[in-house]
């Protein structure tokens, strides 16, 4: 009997750290005044993750706010650095699409197509190829040679998901996007990401609190709580719990 073949991990994620540091307001003119040492305080958003997604797999993470989900994602993607722990993507190219991140406002739409692209890791001709269906996909007529400051986070959200969508890569990071825009869009980004996300090679890992949303698209989903991993696995399980947790 032949055995099954192992599918190879994409991403490999061990004992995961990540704090962020603030300085507590009222230290600060107390230390003006008396020469005295700012306070700092420090919050851990993710505290010792380990896990593992398999190549072609889609996981869903959920959690209420302040879980440690988008910092989860945003180590993932490269923006945040771990205190400790690794993140291994195993050469894979990676994407974030997130609301907010990675746009040069002062500059036109499509010129952050192709800086974005770049950042991505494609080559210029391969942006410069791509970026007729990317405008089309986006349908943000002439404001696309318009600076992205003068953009409506709607409009904002059409070009982040259109580069990410058209340019694709071998591991996708989605966080809340899909509850964005005009509704034709809604529904047009939606029947693409459907498609993007059913590539049997396709990494996907999506943040949401959407329970219908993670229980048609994951395979699996991941309970954060305080920074932790409360509960990992079948999707169906997972998100009942959640529900049962968020009473």
């Amino acid at each position: 009997m032949i055995e099954p073949e192992e599918v190879e991990n994409a991403i490999e994620v061990r004992d995961l750290v990540i704090g962020y540091k603030s300085v507590k307001a009222y230290s600060i003119k107390k230390s003006l005044l008396k020469f005295k040492k700012v306070e700092v305080d420090e919050f851990i958003a993710v505290n010792g993750v380990s896990f593992d997604v398999k190549k072609g797999e889609i996981l869903g993470i959920i959690g209420k706010n302040g879980s440690g989900k988008s910092t989860m994602l945003k180590a993932l993607a490269g923006i945040f650095s771990p205190d400790s722990g690794t993140i291994d993507l195993k050469g894979h190219t990676v994407s974030l699409l997130s609301i907010g991140v990675g746009f040069q406002k002062q500059v036109t739409g499509r010129e952050n197509i192709l800086l974005s692209g770049m950042l991505l890791g494609f080559s210029e001709e391969e942006v410069r190829a791509k970026m007729p269906e990317i405008i089309k996909f986006a349908g943000l007529g002439k404001f696309i040679d318009m600076p992205v400051k003068t953009y409506s986070s709607g409009m904002y959200s059409k070009l982040a998901f259109s580069i990410t969508a058209i340019l694709e890569t071998e591991i996708m990071l989605i966080d809340e996007v899909l509850s964005v825009g005009d509704e034709r869009f809604k529904r047009k980004s939606y029947d693409k990401m459907k498609e993007l996300i059913s590539h049997e090679d396709r990494t996907v890992v999506i943040v949401s609190h959407g329970l219908s949303t993670l229980r048609e698209l994951c395979d699996k989903v991941m309970l954060m709580h305080d920074g932790k991993i409360r509960r990992m696995g079948d999707k169906d399980a997972v998100l009942d719990e959640y529900k049962e947790y968020m009473k």
